[in-house]
């Protein structure tokens, strides 16, 4: 368990008392090291003071980051002391998220005998939510997760546990890697699941447009405002705004999206009147944030606003036992939906499969198997209806494809040499970022 309190002697007390009982503490002296705590592991609960500045006895610090530290993780059992205790400030702590107030000097059995109670409870909740989401996970209330390799059992641990609560997930990988499938899935097993989930494509917003999708306009704003209109932050109220390619946002408008992160408010283009809202934030980039705040491109204190929790997900090529399941799996919806009988894919035609790279992981799979569907003429997949070649053979020659043949071979190349990286592949082909995603979405990369 977690114990913060500004004073030593108190946080030693406690620390023997509840190792007298077999529990494990970590202690912080401040607000701030208990945040850094809470991101570095998950504990049984969180026995914190409400007073941290000297001669403060109003326990509005303490109360003031108890709704943050409910967003980590709803389950977190708080429970509060303080010096200063009045039945009003217990009220308040309680209103906020608290589960139990304890003044000090505090009575040795009654502490412990709350500390087991909200442990024993927080324990079984968190169970409860764990199996409800795995529960929901595989009957399909969510989208349909194709995971069987052992790379993925960790990335549906997260989701299953990260869902239910309100916290801000950072979602990276590769393009293709399945990063908009675990948003919905995020979406479906929270509590925000009645409403629609919102979703922006960040890399294909111009900077002169950024403001008005993100935040709307009001009439008149500029010259093609002829309505108002809600922006993507006042739909997503009481929902979850799925933010794709958010690494892509150009510096210079960063700090206008931390703020409506951090505050919840925002002003649509045109207007000054402050709006507020409810979101709950999933990000996604195929870039490596941490390297792109260590190059200047992107704020730090944006990423710690984003990614509370951040969920890896692994390239199609480290999780081979995947790829026939998915390949499977898409066969059988193309099949439904160009109306043919197949039983399935031909052994050269699977050999091809297990051995290709694929640099657009289980987004080029899935157009690959669309095509051999359609190139089919008997009852099974054959090799040469999915359009790869062996590594044994030579790279298509240039001048037997077409123009956008060969685009779309130099796009899968260059994302190939830099292992995904859509930004970096954009750079060597002299692409921009937009261009370069619209070239993306046109050859299904």
């Amino acid at each position: 368990m977690l114990i913060a309190d500004d004073q030593t002697d108190v946080l030693e007390a406690l620390r023997i008392l509840l190792k007298g009982e077999g529990h494990q503490t970590d202690a912080v002296t401040s607000l701030a090291g208990a945040f850094q705590a809470l991101e570095k592991r998950d504990y049984a609960l969180l026995l914190m003071d409400l007073n941290y500045t000297r001669d403060t006895t109003s326990g509005q610090e303490g109360l003031e980051v108890i709704p943050r530290i409910q967003a980590i993780d709803n389950t977190l059992p708080i429970v509060v002391m303080t010096a200063w205790a009045t039945i009003d400030l217990a009220v308040d702590a309680m209103k906020r998220g608290a589960r139990d107030f304890i003044p000090k000097p505090w009575d040795n059995e009654r502490l412990l005998a709350i500390v087991r109670t909200q442990i024993e409870l927080a324990g079984a909740l968190r169970k409860g939510r764990r199996l409800e989401a795995a529960n929901q996970l595989l009957r399909g209330n969510a989208p349909k997760l194709i995971a069987e390799s052992p790379r993925m059992r960790p990335v549906l641990e997260l989701i299953s546990r990260v869902a239910p609560s309100d916290a801000n997930v950072l979602i990276t990988g590769e393009n293709g890697t399945g990063k908009g499938l675990v948003a919905q899935a995020l979406h479906a097993l929270s509590p925000r699941s009645s409403h629609s989930m919102i979703t922006v494509n960040m890399g294909g917003l111009s900077e002169g447009i950024f403001e008005s999708e993100l935040f709307g306009h009001v009439k008149g704003a500029f010259t093609d405002a002829k309505t108002d209109r809600a922006g993507r932050f006042e739909l997503a109220d009481e929902s979850t705004l799925f933010m794709d390619e958010i690494a892509n946002v150009p510096l210079n408008q960063q700090a206008k999206l931390l703020r409506m992160i951090e505050t919840g408010e925002f002003e649509r283009v045109g207007s000054s009147k402050t709006l507020h809202s409810n979101v709950r934030i999933v990000s996604a980039t195929n870039a490596n944030p941490h390297e792109e705040v260590a190059a200047g491109r992107f704020r730090q204190d944006l990423l710690f606003r984003l990614n509370t929790i951040e969920i890896p997900l692994p390239p199609l090529r480290e999780r081979r036992e995947d790829i026939m399941p998915l390949t499977n799996n898409f066969l059988r919806q193309h099949a439904k939906r160009y109306r043919k009988e197949l039983a399935g894919f031909d052994e050269p035609a699977r050999h091809l499969l297990m051995q290709h790279h694929f640099p657009g992981n289980v987004r080029e799979l899935d157009h690959i198997v669309e095509r051999a569907v359609l190139m089919a003429q008997g009852p099974q997949v054959k090799g040469t209806d999915l359009g790869l070649t062996s590594a044994r053979e030579d790279a298509p020659r240039l001048e037997e494809l077409s123009l956008e043949e060969v685009e779309a071979f130099l796009i899968k190349k260059a994302l190939s040499r830099f292992d995904g990286n859509a930004r970096r592949a954009a750079e060597a082909l002299g692409l921009s970022r937009s261009a370069f995603y619209r070239r993306l979405q046109h050859y299904g990369l």
